[in-house]
């Protein structure tokens, strides 16, 4: 059996979690098992990943420990010869030590970029500029989750996408969990607007609930289901009293159970400033959910006439009206054949990826 060493897992659910860990339960663990580094004292899915045998690694934190962080690697690679790749999965560059250190220990680095980066602030901007420049000479493999997000890391390289595929059947619509979990959430006569994604800058929650206020002034029988967790909640959820909005927006922090929670949903928003490819958005299709997203959303998250862009110019009203236009309602339908169709069945990305892992 081969063991591949994975990068890049927190214990944040996002686009990267989403995809190790539909790859993770579709590949054939007889040929091939996944270890993980970890970013963070825990990781999303670890009791599911223990008990299929994975072996989890921690080092000190980079941040709060930089030369315990070094050594860390140093002393991982020093021990673990067994490894011959590393599959590196990143959001931006501003952290690719664990890829340097495996290329001096001999291992074949796969780098694998799942965003479309602009962050703002000048450490990291820095350190992404220095990265992007050090990172092509350590790495073996060039993969990205859509051209946006290989262009945007690798600029002079060239790369494979291979998109953040999903299980398309597992999201495929079905009214008693609908209403099950509505009924869980107290939420059965609401008009439903639903987002899923981690409390950072980038996801625009902000906006968001600038959105929301706008569609609640205009309908009162709304709710707002956020789904994550991250840095920015206290200050989301003091802007959510600012607007008097604590009764008509429920926070369920990470979930596993993303799939049944969209069926609960009337509409999906998704106004992000900037996606790799935007996962969840395909997630929502496939549960037959009307999206309303940002023109900062890759083409390549269009797979159905369930979606539609707005740009992020235009008003907090602009976006209501849009949403509102499905407050009455619509027929979820059967999209998993368009999903598949279109590659981005998961089954496809974990034969590309088992290939790539036994290439010499």
């Amino acid at each position: 059996m081969e063991r591949i060493l994975y990068y890049g897992m927190s214990d944040n659910m996002g686009g990267i979690e989403a995809f190790v860990i539909n790859v993770y339960r579709n590949i054939n663990h007889d040929e091939i098992q996944i270890d993980f580094l970890m970013l963070t004292d825990t990781i999303c899915f670890e009791k599911e990943l223990l008990a299929s045998g994975s072996r989890l690694y921690s080092i000190p934190n980079r941040k709060k420990h930089p030369i315990a962080y070094l050594v860390g690697l140093v002393r991982f690679f020093r021990q673990h010869p067994e490894y011959r790749v590393i599959h590196m999965n990143l959001n931006n560059c501003s952290c690719i030590g664990p890829a340097v250190m495996a290329y001096f220990f001999g291992l074949r680095v796969i780098s694998h970029s799942h965003n479309d980066w602009r962050g703002k602030k000048k450490i990291s901007i820095l350190l992404n500029a220095l990265n992007k420049k050090i990172l092509p000479k350590v790495t073996d493999v060039f993969l990205a989750c859509s051209q946006a997000a290989g262009e945007c890391m690798f600029p002079h390289h060239d790369f494979t996408v291979i998109q953040n595929a999903i299980d398309a059947k597992k999201y495929l619509f079905n009214e008693e969990v609908r209403n099950d979990y509505r009924k869980q959430l107290n939420i059965q006569r609401k008009f439903v607007i639903g987002h899923v994604g981690r409390f950072h800058p980038q996801k625009n929650h902000k906006f968001l609930l600038d959105i929301f206020k706008a569609v609640h002034e205009k309908n009162t029988n709304t709710v707002l289901l956020l789904i994550g967790e991250g840095e920015l909640r206290p200050q989301i959820e003091e802007k959510i009293s600012e607007l008097n909005l604590q009764n008509c927006v429920i926070i369920l922090g990470v979930r596993s159970d993303i799939a049944e929670l969209m069926q609960a949903m009337d509409v999906f928003v998704f106004p992000s400033l900037y996606e790799g490819l935007g996962i969840v958005a395909i997630e929502a299709q496939a549960a037959g959910l009307s999206c309303i997203v940002s023109d900062a959303i890759p083409q390549e998250a269009f797979i159905t006439d369930l979606i539609q862009s707005v740009p992020l110019s235009v008003s907090p009203q602009v976006w209501a009206d849009k949403i509102l236009q499905f407050k009455d309602g619509c027929k979820r339908g059967n999209t998993v054949a368009q999903i598949q169709k279109s590659g981005l069945d998961i089954r496809t990305s974990v034969k590309t990826l088992e290939n790539l892992y036994f290439r010499k």
